[in-house]
């Protein structure tokens, strides 16, 4: 157990904030994986301030355990009026979060996201304002810097810290990097013995063995799942039962990816429709079975499918072929006695 400011966070896998993805259905579906805090997709503040219909949706859902809104913007009186708005909408909302590592050009250019992290002073100014006028715990979520040339994370930290954040989440990559190459974990070594506050971290985990070096690594608190997770739902329950217990659980058997799979399907068919819902599994269906025998000609099934039933089939025919096998999350096809 530990704690983002007032708020209890049981365990330490982080839900990230993922565009087209990271949705109420998206979260609900994740929680009883062992997910203790969940963000949401990332929402502008210009769009709070509007009061944009498409906005709106990302901040009016339920709330069933600790959820961070994530915000991006460059202003503080601004971001301060987006956190207002969408805490009236939402009270339930347990902490804001502002986005200084999101390294997409049309965030930047806004002054948004890794933008940010060229001024230090004025992160440890957007949290300043945030904090004097909520009363819910704020955080950050950060990157090493703009380029190589620029790394100056230890920067952005001490003004974070100074303005009272409540958590920082680090993902060692530079915007240069985007999301390509391996991060720099070497460059973040003992980063919790150095600061004051709750440290999560994030970036490529894919594994058990990803999070465990992580955090041992870092001495982080939380270890965020974003990419890793999507169709890989049981890699939280992995991490989760590590860090309470010491186990290191196996992978899951098709069958089971199947049975998720389908679960998540129905989350999403009811909070979208069909068609909507469709386009979205499309993306998330195939990497529920990227790990087993053939994958590649059953995920080419599962973008194309057009309903419900259309789903069902394609699984079902995974199902009956390999239900028993192990998905392994290399891409090969492990056996049970292989563990």
């Amino acid at each position: 157990m530990w704690k983002i400011g007032n708020v209890e966070i049981d365990g330490p896998v982080v839900l990230g904030p993922m565009s087209g993805y990271s949705t109420p259905a998206y979260r609900g579906f994740m929680k009883p994986f062992g997910v203790a805090v969940a963000y949401t997709e990332m929402v502008s503040d210009m769009g709070c301030i509007y009061g944009m219909r498409t906005t709106r949706q990302f901040i009016d859902f339920p709330c069933d355990g600790p959820v961070a809104l994530q915000l991006f913007g460059s202003k503080p009186e601004n971001i301060l009026k987006a956190a207002k708005y969408a805490l009236e909408i939402n009270p339930a909302i347990s902490i804001i979060d502002v986005n200084m590592g999101c390294p997409v050009h049309k965030v930047n250019r806004t002054g948004a996201g890794s933008m940010l992290m060229k001024d230090p002073e004025n992160c440890g100014e957007i949290v300043r304002v945030l904090k004097k006028e909520l009363d819910v715990p704020v955080t950050a979520k950060i990157r090493l810097g703009w380029s190589s040339g620029q790394m100056n994370f230890r920067s952005v930290i001490s003004e974070l810290e100074a303005a009272e954040v409540d958590a920082i989440c680090i993902h060692p990559r530079t915007r240069e990097e985007q999301y390509g190459g391996k991060p720099h974990y070497d460059l973040v070594e003992g980063l919790r013995k150095e600061m004051s506050v709750p440290l999560i971290i994030s970036g490529n985990i894919y594994l058990l063995e990803d999070a465990i070096n992580a955090v041992e690594c870092t001495g982080a608190e939380g270890v965020m799942v974003a990419r890793g997770g999507i169709g890989n739902p049981y890699l939280c329950t992995q991490i989760d039962t590590y860090f309470r217990t010491g186990e290191k659980l196996p992978n899951p058997t098709v069958s089971k990816q199947v049975d998720w799979c389908l679960k998540l399907a129905d989350a999403v068919i009811d909070e979208l429709g069909n068609d909507a819902a469709m386009r979205r599994l499309r993306s998330y269906a195939p990497h529920f079975i990227a790990g087993c025998y053939c994958s590649r000609e059953y995920r080419n099934m599962l973008t194309q499918i057009e309903s419900r039933d259309d789903l069902v089939n394609v699984l079902e025919k995974i199902r009956d072929k390999l239900g028993d096998d192990i998905i392994n999350n290399d891409g090969r096809l492990l056996q049970p006695d292989d563990f």
